[in-house]
């Protein structure tokens, strides 16, 4: 309970922020515009077309050094805050561990990173040329599947209502099953579908670029927690992460001339995440390689954190 009370706080915090709101309008500007280049080259023809639309969006250098920014913005506060303003002394003494800090406000952070690209998926039907062909056939399976995602949409209210955090996660959870299971039997047993979606252009590049996203944006916010942790003002916070994530993004832009075969050249490609996009996560590929960097990353991003708490609660 401690740790979902203190989860709520800060993910309310950010909706409170002014520097969150300027950080999801320049995102969505920035995303706004590259949706609006692939959809001029998706109707070009040959060598000025586009074989994998969201290698517009994810594979331009002006979205990488945007998205640069915003995980130093996001996290600059969640730890260097409570130092400057001496709030830490008493949450660190609170009936809560170390971890369960880390974990509250590492998962709030998360979550509103995951709302500034829940905007971006009304670009997926244009870049995908999803066609819909609806059918008057409300099946059980498709009557599970909209309860289920109506108690989905419950648990957020409950929860932004401040109901009990364990009635919140078991509707939430009855509700994500419900639609999964309902929605994945409706269309794989009922003959007559409620919806039914085709896409022209292959939709695996969409989910390997989002599953893409999420990871390498909690490595990169696991980084920011980490040196929020280490210093008390915000903008020393945001700084320092920007100067940390920043090889692992220009990497891919400015590059000295290496062998290819050479070990300095390889482990380039292997940090380099904007790479990782433009070669796989964009075309439907999911290479274990960055996605084992962005797992561990992200761990032990936290672990260093928690080591940062513990320390400062020993002095």
């Amino acid at each position: 309970r401690a740790t979902l009370s203190l989860f709520r706080r800060e993910f309310t915090a950010y909706f409170l922020s002014p520097v969150a709101y300027v950080a999801l309008a320049v995102f969505l500007l920035v995303t706004g515009h590259l949706f609006y280049l692939a959809t001029g080259q998706l109707t070009e023809t040959g060598a000025d077309g586009v074989e994998y639309p969201l290698q517009v969006l994810l594979g331009d250098e002006k979205f990488w050094l945007v998205f640069l920014f915003i995980p130093p913005l996001l996290t600059m506060r969640l730890v260097a805050e409570e130092r400057g303003t001496g709030t830490l002394e008493a949450l660190l003494t609170a009936p809560v561990r170390d971890w369960q800090v880390v974990v509250a406000k590492f998962a709030a952070c998360f979550l509103f990173y995951v709302v500034l690209w829940l905007p971006t998926l009304a670009y997926l039907p244009v870049l995908l040329d999803v066609h819909a062909v609806w059918s008057p056939a409300f099946t059980p399976f498709g009557i599970t599947a909209l309860a289920g995602g109506g108690l989905v949409v419950l648990s957020l209210l409950l929860f932004a209502a401040g109901a009990n955090g364990g009635l919140v996660a078991f509707v939430g959870l009855v509700g994500a099953v419900a639609a999964g299971v309902g929605g994945w039997l409706h269309a794989t047993k009922d003959p007559e579908q409620l919806v039914m979606l085709t896409a022209n252009i292959d939709p695996y590049p969409a989910l390997t670029s989002y599953v893409g996203v999420l990871l390498a944006g909690a490595m990169f916010l696991s980084l920011g927690l980490f040196v929020s942790s280490l210093v008390k003002s915000q903008l020393v916070a945001a700084m320092v992460a920007l100067v940390l994530g920043l090889p692992l993004v220009v990497a891919a832009f400015w590059r000295p001339d290496l062998d290819a075969n050479s070990v300095a050249a390889r482990v380039v490609a292997f940090v380099s995440v904007p790479d990782h996009f433009r070669r796989d996560f964009t075309r439907g590929l999911l290479d274990t390689r960055p996605l084992v960097l962005y797992a561990t990353a992200t761990l032990f991003g936290l672990f260093l954190t928690v080591r940062s708490l513990e320390a400062r609660r020993l002095r």
